[in-house]
Parts: C-alpha cells; structure tokens; sequence
C-alpha cells in the first residue's frame, strides 16, 4: 500500500494569557491508503488537535505554527480556503464524537448531507437528496426516506452517529478521521457503530484515523498505532507488535491500566502522578517524572524517536 497522508514535524500551539501551550510538537506520521491507523493517549494528549489541524479546524487561539500535512503529495496548509474546502469533505472527512454539537439543530439531517454532496459534486438539490438517502441506506438507518426529513432532535444518539458518518462519507473520501465516535454510547451501539464505520472503509477503500483511549476498539479494528503522549509520538508499532511486546514504559502503562479478561477487577492499576503542563515542560523526557523504568539520564536528555528490529519506533533513551 502507498501512503495517503504523511504529517511531518506537526506542530501547534495556543496562544492565551501571554502563554504558549504546546498542544502538538514536533508530531510526524503516516497513513497509507486504505490503512486503519490508532491514534492512542490519555485525555489532553493533543489528539483530536492534530484531527484538527490535518483538516485545518484549528480556531483561535489556536495556531498551526510549524509543519506540513501533506494528502497524495500536496501540503495541504499551503491551500487558500476555497482549495481547502474542496479538499475538506471531499477528500478528508471527519465524524466528531458529540453529534449534538456538530449537527444543526435547526435543519433536516437530510439537508445537512445534502450540503455535501452539492458542495462537492455539483448537483442540483433534488438529485442530491436521491443521494443523501442512498447514504442514509447505505450506513444502515431504517426508513431512510423518512428519516431524511428528521430534525437531529428525533434520533436517538445512535441514529446521530450515523447523520454524522452518512455526512462523512457521502462523497467518498480517501480519508476518514474518527475523533472519539463512540465516547457518548453505550457498549451495545459502540460496537455497531464501529462495525459500521469500518466495515464502510473497507468498501469504499478509505483509510481511516481512529482517535481513541479504548485500547480494546485498537485491537480489534486497526492495523497499526501511533501512541500520543504530552504532545508527542512516543511510540509506533503495528497492532499485534504494540499488544505482544510494547517498546515505550508509557505504552506499557497504559495496556496495564486496561481490562483485560483474565484480569481481577480488584487488580486495576493506574498510572501515578500526572502528564505535565504543555506550559510548562520538564526537561529530558516528558514521562519521566512517572516512568517506572526511569533513568538518572532520563531527566536531562530529550529522547529521540529511535527504529526498532521490530520495525516499530519508539522514543525512549531506552533505545538509545
């Protein structure tokens, strides 16, 4: 496979109070068509930012300071708005995790994927709905002829999801970023949700970038990881590589926190203290201060991303 996207040095900060807080820096990495790529981090780890700035929604205070985001060739943040808004939609597409926020309460669901297509393919409005209700169908909502004239009020939180996905991929994509689709659902519509979503991926050869803390979603529907922490990559792995051996201690924690069937629920484990400030960042690693395999070293040399024999890479003096 051939790579779609490639992020190279990805930086971006948000300018408040007289302080910069560096919610990306220095982030690189790379999708391939039709590839299903994790994206994995506590929460604040600058996730859903870089979803953000690879489709150029980054709103003040925010600002794309340094990097290229680069889709078939072509740098992206080099585009005027009218070039972006082709590319937005079109070529990249993303389904956010709160429909309510993201959908207009005030106008039909089947106007709202209508939009798209019109934008994006330019036809006529009535053709556009035929095609706004073959999308309904195709992400699986019953009665779509009816359902294309709801209010986003009307569906449950489940059908919404779907609004949300039908608007993503009503003109095909080559790109599907998916920040957190299923935080607000629960366990049942969670997984038809992502069945759904990949199961349309992998119809439509569209690569899709999964955001999520659920390690158990990664697992079972990617094929590699990009592990996020403090704003930085720390570790890139494919999905059997990350689960059977991981090269990073913040990696490492993180699959220890989860739960795992042959696990006691009394043995759940956390990870002591805290990620930093993105204000103000410590020196040497930023997981020092809660790495149970720190070194003297570690709390004065930035570590570097290093290849691994597994073909993986990882930033840790570890490697070094």
């Amino acid at each position: 496979m051939d790579e779609l996207v490639r992020v190279e040095g990805l930086s971006t900060h948000y300018l408040t109070g007289g302080l910069t807080v560096r919610a990306v820096d220095n982030v690189s990495l790379g999708i391939r068509r039709g590839e299903a790529v994790a994206l994995v981090g506590e929460s604040g780890s600058g996730k859903s930012t870089i979803a953000f700035s690879m489709m150029r929604l980054v709103s003040r205070p925010g600002r794309i300071v340094a990097g290229r985001v680069l889709l078939d060739g072509q740098d992206i943040l080099t585009l005027d708005d009218a070039q972006m808004t082709r590319i937005r939609g079109g070529e990249m597409s993303m389904v956010f995790q709160e429909p309510m926020t993201f959908l207009n309460p005030l106008i039909r669901v089947g106007e709202q994927i209508s939009e798209a297509i019109r934008i994006h393919q330019g036809i006529r409005s009535a053709q556009a709905r035929e095609q706004a209700i073959d999308t309904l169908r195709l992400v699986q909502l019953p009665n779509p002829e009816t359902v294309v004239d709801y209010f986003p009020h009307q569906l449950s939180g489940g059908m919404r999801q779907r609004i949300l996905i039908a608007i993503a991929i009503a003109c095909r994509p080559s790109l599907l970023i998916a920040d957190e689709p299923t935080t607000a659902l629960d366990v049942t519509i969670q997984a038809q949700i992502m069945q759904l979503m990949c199961k349309l991926c992998n119809d439509l050869g569209t690569a899709l970038l999964l955001i999520t803390h659920n390690l158990g979603l990664v697992a079972e529907y990617c094929d590699r990881v990009y592990v996020m922490y403090a704003g930085q990559i720390v570790e890139e792995a494919s999905i059997f590589e990350v689960f059977k051996a991981p090269q990073h201690p913040y990696t490492a924690a993180l699959l220890d926190c989860s739960l795992m069937f042959d696990r006691r629920a009394e043995e759940f484990r956390s990870i002591e203290g805290r990620p930093p400030s993105r204000v103000q960042i410590p020196s040497g690693c930023r997981f020092h201060p809660r790495c149970s395999r720190v070194m003297p070293e570690c709390s004065q040399t930035p570590p570097s991303m290093t290849d691994l024999a597994s073909g993986g890479r990882a930033r840790c003096l570890l490697h070094g």
